[in-house]
């Protein structure tokens, strides 16, 4: 039976540090920090936008939560094709 998510944080709660099992993350160093880049992503404009009840439904269908996260990557890599096209005929 699976314990419920207040259960498994109120138990990593009372976790102390020694009890981690990092063996799946690697040490870091400086010069690991060094290199490190910060990527923070673009904020994104909220916009009304009429879409057909199907593909509305469709995309809802695939990821009820994150659909129009979905969308927008369908509609990026349409447009990042649609650019390499345009840069290639010039």
């Amino acid at each position: 039976m699976a314990i419920s998510k207040e259960e498994q944080l109120k138990i990593l709660g009372q976790m102390q540090d020694s009890d981690i099992d990092y063996s799946d993350a690697p040490a870091t160093n400086a010069e690991f920090w060094q290199k490190a880049t910060l990527n923070i992503p673009p904020v994104k404009v909220p916009v009304t936008l009429r879409i057909d009840p199907n593909v509305l439904a469709w995309y809802k269908q695939q990821v009820p939560r994150g659909y129009q996260t979905l969308i927008n990557t369908v509609l990026k890599k349409y447009m990042i094709e649609h650019q390499t096209e345009e840069t290639n005929r010039m």
